[in-house]
């Protein structure tokens, strides 16, 4: 698969080889200010000139990257008298700097849609900041810093690698991924686990749950974006199951108000003060019991809007797992682990799946007795 198609992803199985990635993508990468008035969109269908006219676009555009774009969102933009074509993580950003947005709009002709477009940009003299990469334009962001600061994605990995290193000694790089929306990786620090998860793993053994104790490993998880889905994150999590449990004690550095690398360091010390209050939460979940674990589980997926179809499917088989009898709370977050499973074996985006399980991992703090009621709940 070319790096320039829309549907790119790579996997990365070792930290450098994740690192000279990103040292290179920086290293590529174009960052323009234009003012937005100056900015042209012109639409690249199949039927467009454009289409079979390669020598109309900047040096370096290939017949891939303008066939993709066809294939996808279907339109250029020209930037400082060059013309590229623009990827579909693009769109949101140009609607925002055209101060537009609605359903009706990706159903236009891209001629027409092309038109709207110019016709709002050219009302605003204000900069924007335009990410080009792999041979497309991937963002178009605002050009205030109080709007969008950018964060180099090599620099953010080095800066985590560093302070993993200081603080969670011997920790293992897992996994890495990357696609031209978002960027995210993987530590398990299995040195760490009896300091870390001690006392959980002896409460899970004192329950017959050995085999879980023995498998959970600390872990973090970074992600980041230069599109503007995500923030630069690094989250708490236990690996060494079917998928990572995200355990809450995020923290979360926006690309905004001109934020640095260095604003990135510092709030990495507060995730590591926390880790140990991220398990104590979990912990706390062995103590609950529930009566009716199954109409708590439904209520608890639907207040989070987990989606729906896995979601039942997780409730099925843990109904078949329980039957009648009750469990604990942590029983229940634990079947909850399933969903985002099943929806990684149907190729879910990476971005949705990090929503869910973030939105998941807010079930460590709630009041799991306001669920636990008699009365069954549809989902």
């Amino acid at each position: 698969m070319q790096k320039c198609q829309d549907s790119y992803y790579a996997t990365f199985t070792s930290y450098p080889m994740m690192l000279d990635y990103h040292r290179e993508q920086t290293k590529n990468s174009q960052w323009k200010k234009s003012q937005v008035k100056l900015l042209g969109v012109e639409p690249l269908d199949r039927s467009s000139p454009l289409f079979t006219d390669l020598s109309a676009f900047a040096a370096g555009t290939s017949q891939e990257a303008v066939q993709d774009t066809a294939c996808n969102l279907g339109l250029a933009m020209r930037v400082d008298g060059e013309l590229y074509p623009v990827r579909m993580t693009a769109y949101k950003s140009l609607l925002d700097r055209a101060k537009i947005g609605g359903t009706a709009l990706p159903k236009l002709p891209r001629k027409i849609l092309a038109e709207t477009l110019n016709a709002c940009l050219q009302l605003y003299s204000s900069d924007a900041l335009v990410l080009i990469r792999d041979e497309k334009i991937s963002a178009v962001h605002s050009g205030d810093t109080v709007d969008y600061s950018v964060l180099p994605i090599d620099e953010l990995i080095e800066t985590l690698k560093r302070k993993l290193d200081a603080r969670f000694p011997d920790n293992e790089f897992d996994t890495g991924y990357c696609d031209h929306s978002l960027t995210g990786a993987a530590w398990r620090m299995p040195k760490q686990k009896d300091d870390l998860l001690g006392t959980y793993s002896r409460m899970l053994a004192a329950q017959g749950k050995t085999k879980l104790a023995d498998k959970l490993i600390p872990g973090v998880r970074f992600i980041t974006s230069d599109t503007g889905i995500a923030s630069a994150k690094v989250s708490a999590l236990l690996v060494g199951g079917a998928h990572p449990i995200h355990i809450g004690g995020c923290i979360s550095v926006d690309h905004r108000h001109g934020t640095k690398i260095s604003d990135f360091e510092k709030e990495l010390d507060q995730l590591f003060a926390q880790f140990g209050k991220s398990i104590g939460q979990l912990q706390n979940l062995l103590n609950i019991q529930l009566d009716y674990p199954i109409n708590a589980m439904t209520r608890i997926c639907k207040k989070f809007s987990m989606p729906k179809k896995a979601a039942l499917e997780a409730i099925a088989m843990f109904e078949m797992a329980i039957g009648s009898s009750g469990a604990t709370a942590h029983d229940v977050f634990m079947a909850m682990q399933e969903i985002p499973f099943i929806l990684k074996t149907e190729n879910t985006p990476e971005a949705k799946m990090l929503t869910i399980e973030e939105n998941m991992a807010r079930a460590l703090t709630i009041n799991w007795k306001e669920y636990d009621l008699a009365k069954a709940v549809t989902y």
